[in-house]
């Protein structure tokens, strides 16, 4: 078993793999598995990718994410000048329907509302803005509404998780009542739990997804 020590290392090494971060300006801390992201960033996408780098190593339990965005005077906008940018990335983007979502822009924060029929449109839109300049964080309200029955959910979720590279199908079990979705058993690492979560989450129709995964971090065997 990796200990906190060795999580913080692979962390920040992680981190100093992804050529969009600058590794200096993002702390890492760990307690018990628990990862603390720190420090200031000049964009939201980049909060973003820290987190996600995170999540990849191995003995990751959970990311707590306090990152701040902070942006210097030649890159601030004004709200309506954010409002705009959105307007227009979710209208060509091609998995948006943006005709059916409100937006509403604060001090740099924008606000997403409005009903689409696919988790994946609704997961697109953040996706869709999260780059753009002056953003500072991105909060998604939109809901999904569902077209379809429990039984469907429930068939679709286990194909996904066939079909996937990373996930073992026989580990994740899967209850569907309704629209909503519980997660249960045991996985190898936070990035299958993470890609179950997701395969469960990019199924039509679903509003909401329990994960009660648990992590089984792996007892490493050393030879005399």
């Amino acid at each position: 078993m990796k200990t906190d020590i060795e999580i913080q290392r692979d962390v920040m090494e992680e981190i100093k793999w992804e050529p969009f971060l600058n590794a200096s300006e993002i702390g890492v801390a760990v307690k018990n598995g628990i990862v603390t992201l720190s420090g200031m960033v000049d964009n939201y996408s980049k909060k973003a990718s820290a987190e996600k780098a995170a999540k990849r190593v191995v003995g990751v339990k959970a990311v707590a994410e306090e990152i701040q965005v902070g942006l210097s005077p030649s890159f601030k906008k004004s709200d309506t000048e954010i409002a705009e940018a959105v307007l227009n990335a979710l209208k060509w983007h091609t998995a948006v329907q943006e005709e059916k979502i409100k937006i509403k822009v604060e001090d740099g924060i924008v606000k997403l509302e409005g009903e689409v029929e696919w988790e994946y449109q609704r997961t697109n839109a953040k996706t869709a803005i999260e780059n753009l300049s002056g953003v500072r964080s991105v909060i998604n309200l939109i809901n999904v509404k569902p077209k379809i029955t429990s039984t469907d959910i429930k068939q679709k979720i286990n194909a996904a998780f066939h079909r996937s590279a990373t996930i073992d199908a026989g580990k994740v079990t899967v209850e569907v009542e309704g629209s909503k979705v519980t997660l249960t058993g045991k996985v190898r690492s936070f990035v299958e739990k993470e890609d179950a979560e997701r395969a469960a989450w990019a199924a039509p129709g679903v509003i909401s997804v329990i994960s009660k995964i648990e992590i089984e971090v792996p007892e490493f065997v050393f030879e005399e």
